[in-house]
């Protein structure tokens, strides 16, 4: 038998039973002996009435005396030891009702605030206030009415008091490091607690007497113990659970109830000790009970900000209620676009002045709410975001969570569609922050991706677009299609004056054409942007996606060919020992990484192959630093003019080695190459360069490998004749072109061009078809060192003569320089 149907002897059990039931402190002994005792006295009760008469009491009463042990246990019994003179002269227990005991609890902490404002202790103070305002959230949720006279009375002696200690400045001085902190908290918390109960305290000041609104619900009849619980039927939601209901079997929660808990929940948010889940669970009862469509729209837009909270910033929303709250997101969306001609929520509407009425129709009947389904959609985005960055990517999960994507842009463009219907056409701000959100989630994809992407997100949308049209089947067939969309949505951006759109939209766009191998678009909208002057005060976020943008335009220019053009843009950046860092692809190796450096971390999805990257920008350096060496090396500055550092560093390391086995990584095998390419063995050096297996990440690996070799052939001949020109008088074009196995029309021209820049000394003979070569002095390098010397000198006595004349030649930095020289005279 339930515990909710056990019979009880009198009114007082009754009531004593119902108490104990909502505290929530019996043990099972005792509902096994309440129902032994409700079985006993059910015999004896009348059919006409649910509570036994006096004489049975005094029955039940002799009886429990009897069985002595099998009472109430200790801690039930200890509620009522501060009534024990008056248990003893009438034999009955004092059980105080739930809003009793929280009067009491709040009488209680009213006593030792004044305590604590008797000998000045703050700390304490601070700690019965928290407990005081604990105490009458509880008091309001369990609907008692207006707060009570206790409460109010005594925040408003406390805010009199603050307003005294105020003016003394010396005793505020005199308070040690902690009292003054709780001072000052109290303090800001008494402005901001009082401004939620003023009619309350104006009442309170006035001199209006509130008890009587208090006595009248006391003398009100209680429900009894057996009305209040009742077993309803079993719904299809739930077989199993109670619900509280009232006689006639309805719910309990009436429009000014749930504004009431919205209110509440809306208060608790962002304070310590708030039950979040409690939170979402009160919201989700009070959807069935939302009739009108501005009772539902108040009711998801809250549901959806708290379950959004239940994430922290260290770990994410698990994945369960990220996908109820794009579920939510989406009703509310639906609701919003179903009543889209007479109910708006946008962030620029009026506070309304009666929510439980609602908001004031304007003159075309449309209904202003105040919120925003951009910043909604925006904080699911972030979570996302976050998942994936706390997420093992290889994993199956990760891949799971990545198809979850689809479903969030398919929402970012039901927003977007939202926004551009209720918002001014002046007003683009709403509509830039969905742009951004869609371009940082399609930029980096191939065409293919994109265009499937568009397809799946508008398969589930009905309408259109001002801004992104809805694509035909023709166009998301088109290989041009995503170069077209991600081209509308930046130049909305570009229009906006918040200058990290305009960035953000600038650098995805070039991105994007280095990605289709467009580079000479993507280099001239690089260069025309200027971005590179002020990337350097920029966010992290941004200065990140510049140094993908650069790194990707490297990418691009190598796969065109454009080997020199491809090693500058990649120099900088991949010459850094933190190239995971400025690629937000890691953290710093020895920092101590916070939240907030984790979450600057890109998801893996997003991230560029550091290997194929080192070895694009290795190749590139090979191809340009090693003929560079050969023509430089009789110079005695030969170590200072230098191309690429960290590659004229791994080719000493390597040079160093006293044995060097076969290649194992990609570095061994470039390196090997550069050795090879330096005796003039093109050939070897293209085996080590072709037999790299991370050429096939690249998009048609065989015209990469081929590019490859075209350029190694060139850069070979150069070599070749950059070392060991002055070794020959006449050396035969055929036989230059057997070796490198190039036509003879291409050899000309490269010789042609390495005389015209001065790099070779000689001339081409047309009848021999043949290069002669002119030999010229060469310097020793002890002549080479005599001549430096005697321009050093010379720069010398230069400076001297200046020094000599005054020294007005001179700026102003050289001043102290030349006061120096003088005292020296």
């Amino acid at each position: 038998m339930s515990r909710f149907f056990a019979g009880g002897s009198d009114s007082d059990d009754s009531s004593s039973d119902e108490d104990l039931y909502g505290s929530g402190s019996e043990s099972g002994s005792d509902f096994s002996q309440d129902d032994q005792d409700g079985g006993d006295n059910e015999d004896d009760m009348s059919d006409d009435s649910m509570f036994a008469d006096d004489s049975d009491d005094s029955d039940d009463d002799s009886d429990d005396d009897d069985m002595g042990g099998k009472g109430a246990s200790y801690f039930l019994k200890s509620s009522t030891v501060a009534d024990s003179d008056d248990e003893e002269d009438t034999g009955k227990k004092t059980v105080l009702s739930a809003k009793d005991k929280l009067l009491a609890e709040l009488a209680n902490c009213s006593k030792l605030i004044d305590n604590g404002k008797r000998i000045n202790d703050w700390v304490l103070i601070q700690g019965e206030f928290d407990k005081l305002n604990k105490a009458m959230e509880r008091f309001t949720k369990q609907r008692h009415g207006l707060p009570p006279k206790v409460y109010v009375q005594c925040i408003v002696e406390l805010e009199e008091f603050l307003t005294e200690q105020q003016e003394d400045k010396a005793a505020i001085k005199k308070m040690n490091a902690s009292n003054s902190r709780a001072f000052n908290t109290v303090k800001q918390r008494v402005r901001k607690n009082n401004k939620e109960y003023e009619v309350a305290i104006a009442k309170f000041k006035s001199g209006e007497d509130e008890e009587e609104e208090e006595e009248e619900e006391d003398n009100k009849p209680k429900p009894k113990a057996k009305d209040e619980f009742v077993l309803t039927a079993p719904s299809q939601a739930s077989n199993e659970e109670f619900t509280t209901v009232g006689k006639a079997g309805k719910a309990l929660v009436s429009p000014s109830d749930m504004f009431k808990t919205l209110k509440a929940v809306l208060e608790g948010r962002g304070k310590k000790n708030t039950d979040r889940e409690d939170q979402v669970r009160q919201l989700e009862n009070l959807l069935p009970s939302a009739s009108t469509v501005y009772q539902k729209i108040s009711v998801y837009t809250m549901l959806v900000s708290t379950r959004l909270d239940l994430s922290s910033a260290s770990a994410a929303l698990a994945p369960e209620n990220w996908l109820k709250v794009v579920g939510d997101l989406n009703d509310l969306l639906s609701i919003l676009e179903a009543n889209i001609d007479t109910f708006h929520v946008i962030e620029t509407a009026p506070e309304i002045e009666d929510i439980e009425k609602g908001p004031v129709a304007r003159e075309d009947g449309v209904k202003l709410i105040p919120g925003s389904v951009a910043s909604l959609v925006e904080r699911v985005d972030d979570e996302f975001t976050k998942a994936l960055q706390f997420m093992d990517p290889h994993t199956t999960e990760y891949v799971d969570r990545l198809r979850d994507e689809t479903k969030l842009y398919q929402t970012l463009l039901r927003v977007q569609m939202y926004i551009e219907h209720v918002s001014d056409e002046k007003d683009t701000l709403g509509l830039a922050r969905i742009l951004v959100r869609r371009v940082d989630h399609l930029y980096f994809k191939p065409n293919n991706v994109i265009n499937m992407t568009e397809q799946i997100a508008w398969a589930g949308v009905k309408g259109n677009s001002k801004a992104t049209p809805r694509p035909t089947e023709k166009d998301l067939a088109s290989s041009t299609y995503p170069t077209t969309l991600i081209s509308n949505m930046c130049s909305v951006l570009y229009k906006q004056s918040n200058t990290v759109f305009r960035t953000k939209a600038m650098l995805a766009h070039v991105y994007h054409y280095a990605l289709n191998d467009e580079y000479y678009k993507a280099r001239d909208m690089f260069l025309m942007s200027h971005l590179q002057s002020s990337i350097a005060s920029a966010e992290p976020q941004l200065q990140v996606l510049f140094n993908r943008t650069l790194v990707q335009l490297g990418l691009c220019a190598f796969r065109n060919g454009l080997i020199a053009e491809a090693q500058q843009s990649l120099q900088e950046v991949c010459s850094s020992p933190r190239l995971k860092e400025l690629l937000g692809q890691g953290l710093a190796k020895y920092a101590q990484a916070g939240v907030v450096d984790k979450q600057r971390v890109l998801p893996f999805h997003t991230h560029i192959n550091l290997e194929l990257l080192e070895c694009v920008f290795l190749c590139s350096s090979l191809l340009m630093e090693v003929p560079f060496m050969a023509a430089h090396n009789t110079s005695i500055d030969a170590k200072k003019k230098v191309i690429s550092k960290l590659f004229r560093r791994m080719l000493d390391y390597h040079e160093r080695q006293v044995f060097c086995g076969p290649p194992e990584n990609t570095r061994d095998h470039i390196m090997q190459a550069a050795k090879a390419l330096q005796r003039g063995d093109w050939e070897a050096a293209r085996d080590l360069v072709c037999a790299i297996k991370i050429w096939s990440l690249l998009p048609n690996p065989e015209a990469i490998k081929a590019m490859l070799t075209d350029k190694l052939q060139i850069e070979g001949l150069r070599t070749y004749l950059f070392t060991y020109w002055n070794h020959y008088s006449t050396l035969s074009l055929s036989t230059l072109a057997d070796m490198f196995q190039l036509p003879v029309k291409d050899v000309a021209a490269i010789v042609a061009k390495m005389i015209a820049q001065e790099e070779l000394s000689g001339s081409l003979d047309q009848k021999t078809n043949s290069v002669v070569f002119t030999q010229a002095v060469q310097q020793t390098k002890l002549q080479q060192l005599a001549v430096a010397l005697s321009d050093k000198v010379i720069q010398l006595a230069e400076r001297n003569e200046r020094l000599v004349a005054g020294g007005y030649q001179f700026d102003k930095m050289t001043q102290p320089q030349k006061r120096k020289t003088q005292r020296a005279r």
